[in-house]
């Protein structure tokens, strides 16, 4: 198996993380490839990180779905649980998590470029996203990296430290920052660190 990756791509270390909570990443090789790589676009139409190649050459993307293949490999117990309540709040977790990531990653394109008052306005749509998911995510009860929702978050949080320490989220969020300082240490956040 193996995982087209690039370091510092917050929805591989999310792959990467539940990978090493599942117990299973030792058996996936990471293949260091860019987007624009034209053997990532013979396996992926979209040529996008992460891409995951089975053992039997399944391609799989985008991370809901390589979460949901690494999910059900290994003996530990899912993160992603069955049917149930529990399952509902771990995939709207992760949803609100990817949700972060989605408003993050392209917003760190538009400040790069001309400022008129559309890019302005779309920046500011994007930091009300975060804005608001933070204040959501700080009414929750997280659990120590045992779901899909956690490890997700994790990661999002992780990213707001990495590319946005400008930008500090745990003003007004004490629980949630205690929350992060307590999960970042554990072996699936530890080692899926990205480079400084």
């Amino acid at each position: 198996m193996k995982l087209a990756y690039s370091p510092a791509s917050p929805y591989v270390r999310k792959c990467w993380a539940l990978a090493i909570k599942r117990g299973v990443d030792s058996r996936i090789e990471l293949w260091k490839v860019g987007t624009t790589a034209p053997e990532l676009a013979a396996v992926n139409p979209l040529s996008k990180i992460p891409t995951f190649v089975t053992d039997e050459g399944q391609v799989l993307y985008d991370s809901p779905v390589i979460c949901e293949y690494i999910d059900s490999l290994g003996d530990a117990p899912p993160c992603i649980p069955p049917a149930s309540p529990a399952r509902w709040k771990a995939l709207t977790l992760e949803a609100l998590g990817d949700g972060i990531l989605d408003a993050t990653q392209p917003r760190r394109r538009e400040v790069a470029l001309p400022q008129d008052d559309g890019r302005k306005e779309y920046i500011a749509t994007q930091q009300g996203k975060v804005t608001r998911a933070l204040a959501a995510l700080e009414a929750e009860t997280l659990g120590d990296l045992e779901t899909i929702g956690d490890i997700t978050v994790a990661c999002a949080l992780g990213y707001l430290d990495f590319r946005y320490p400008h930008e500090p989220w745990r003003p007004g969020h004490p629980k949630l920052a205690a929350w992060y300082e307590r999960v970042v240490a554990m072996p699936p956040m530890a080692q899926s660190m990205p480079p400084a």
